[in-house]
């Protein structure tokens, strides 16, 4: 089966600009994947998906969606992706329903139906509130529900849970696996690693233009981890007494006569390994802070 996209030495340099933006990007994404495209600001994380969802032309190289350059498609494409932008735009004078009905009847194909959308993402109860009362959290629910409304089988979503609490992010969360779950695939931009951790079956790390490594966050962890045991404990004779903690190298550790004597002699609080965290990954790859 051939990937959904294909990008291959993908280079775009804005007018009047003395660096390219993005310098020879490559890479595939599945049908059925969450893919995520992670970076610091500035990275070309944003001029890649606005090539890939038509809104740029001009590149060199080749960025390919269902075998097509976006630019080629026309109108028809749009009825096959989904779009959620960081940034909302929506009509603040319209109700939430109004916005989606709206937005509903600009596709040929049929929708979803806006109060299912707006329950899904917790809005039933505001449906009939104008947008400009709402919070950026709630109008990004409402961005990330128009972008679900035509069944797309491919959607782009930037930052899809910026500015909501932990139970509304779940609940996005939640849709997007259903939707990998039903064979579609999503291009995931985000800074939030936790997000990106529990949702993408790769990453991306874009510096400067460019991929400086891709694979699952499970391997970006581990080729990045400290290859040992940290063991937390205390004297088992006063339950009172400080934990301390002693790190083993993880290789040997079954025949390490300090560890098993520590673990026998000791009240062991605590036993892990010392994995890098995606954030770590980010740091490290980067070079600089999540921002």
């Amino acid at each position: 089966m051939s990937p959904v996209i294909e990008v291959d030495d993908l280079v775009f340099r804005y007018p009047r600009s003395a660096e390219p933006a993005v310098r020879g990007i490559g890479f595939t994404v599945d049908k059925g994947e969450v893919f995520g495209f992670l970076g610091p600001s500035g990275a070309g994380k944003s001029t890649t998906q606005k090539i890939l969802t038509g809104l740029l032309t001009g590149h060199d190289g080749r960025a390919s969606v269902w075998g097509r350059d976006p630019a080629d498609w026309g109108s028809d494409y749009y009825e096959r992706i989904g779009v959620s932008f960081e940034l909302p735009n929506l009509y603040h004078k319209l109700t939430a329903l109004e916005n989606l009905r709206f937005f509903a009847s600009l596709y040929a194909g049929p929708t979803e139906d806006p109060m299912t959308l707006l329950e899904s993402v917790d809005l039933a109860g505001d449906a009939d509130t104008r947008v400009g009362r709402f919070s950026k959290g709630m109008q990004m629910r409402l961005v990330f529900a128009r972008a679900l409304l035509h069944r797309p089988e491919l959607l782009f979503l930037d930052e899809p849970t910026s500015g909501m609490d932990p139970v509304n992010a779940r609940r996005v969360k939640d849709i997007i696996r259903s939707a990998r779950g039903e064979g579609r695939t999503v291009f995931l931009t985000t800074h939030d690693m936790a997000t990106a951790e529990e949702l993408c079956d790769r990453v991306a790390f874009v510096v400067d233009g460019r991929i400086a490594a891709l694979d699952t966050p499970a391997e970006h962890k581990v080729s990045r981890s400290s290859r040992t045991v940290r063991v937390t404990y205390r004297d088992p004779l006063d339950p009172r007494a400080a934990l301390q903690h002693k790190d083993f190298p993880l290789d040997g550790l079954a025949d390490d006569d300090a560890f098993r004597a520590l673990t026998r002699e000791q009240h062991v609080a605590s036993l892990h390994s010392q994995e890098a965290s995606l954030e770590d990954v980010f740091v490290d790859v980067t070079g600089r802070s999540i921002a």
